[in-house]
């Protein structure tokens, strides 16, 4: 059998506003197996970043439970749940999210020295050069294109080696040609490290390269 990476049972959050509880998603139950490639889809506001925030532990649900590589995450505080995060996922967002005072290079060690490692430099050196970023590896963020400072935030999130990588609409800020090149080394590496991929897009070209569709309406599952 194959491990269940990811589950959630019947989660929900609320928040308040100012017309009352607001429902962003309701009773949602979620099982994503190791080394699935998943897409989470639906219009905007339908609860889709929500639901990603909450089954990577970077948000807590209202209601309902959150495991993550065995871990459950709705038992845990903040801190337990920043530790199963540095220990088991990556992250890929939609606006790259690097240090700008920091190279290339020191953004992709940056996991690995929070985390202890030894030998940062030389993980990140070697993912850089997967994304095909070598020659780039002391530029900062500024000196960088979108698609490459993209590229770094690949490198960053996979110099880990995590169970799981989130990507929240991971070409939402590159141009067609630019994200097609970045989704593609997206799966590539994915492949390659054997890990689950979740990805929340609004891109259907995308989503139908992923194995498997959760459809989000309104806040509920539909498939």
């Amino acid at each position: 059998m194959v491990p269940m990476v990811l589950r959630a049972e019947k989660i929900s959050r609320q928040v308040s506003s100012p017309e009352g509880a607001l429902t962003i998603l309701s009773e949602v139950d979620v099982s994503i197996e190791a080394g699935e490639t998943v897409a989470i889809v639906g219009a905007s506001g339908a609860g889709k970043s929500t639901l990603l925030a909450l089954l990577a532990g970077l948000d807590e649900p209202s209601s309902g439970k959150v495991w993550l590589n065995g871990a459950e995450l709705t038992a845990l505080d903040e801190d337990g749940r920043a530790a199963v995060r540095a220990r088991h996922v990556g992250f890929v967002f939609q606006s790259f999210h690097l240090v700008p005072s920091l190279t290339a290079i020191e953004n992709v060690m940056l996991p690995l020295e929070l985390a202890g490692q030894p030998n940062a430099r030389a993980a990140a050196a070697e993912v850089l050069s997967k994304v095909n970023l070598t020659a780039r590896q002391e530029h900062y963020p500024r000196q960088l294109s979108g698609g490459e400072q993209q590229r770094v935030a690949i490198a960053r999130a996979f110099v880990t080696r995590p169970a799981v990588l989130f990507a929240d609409e991971p070409t939402g800020n590159l141009d067609a040609a630019t994200g097609e090149r970045i989704m593609n080394l997206l799966f590539d590496l994915n492949q390659a490290a054997r890990t689950t991929l979740v990805v929340v897009t609004h891109d259907q070209a995308i989503a139908q390269r992923c194995g498997r569709i959760i459809r989000i309406d309104a806040g509920r599952v539909t498939h």
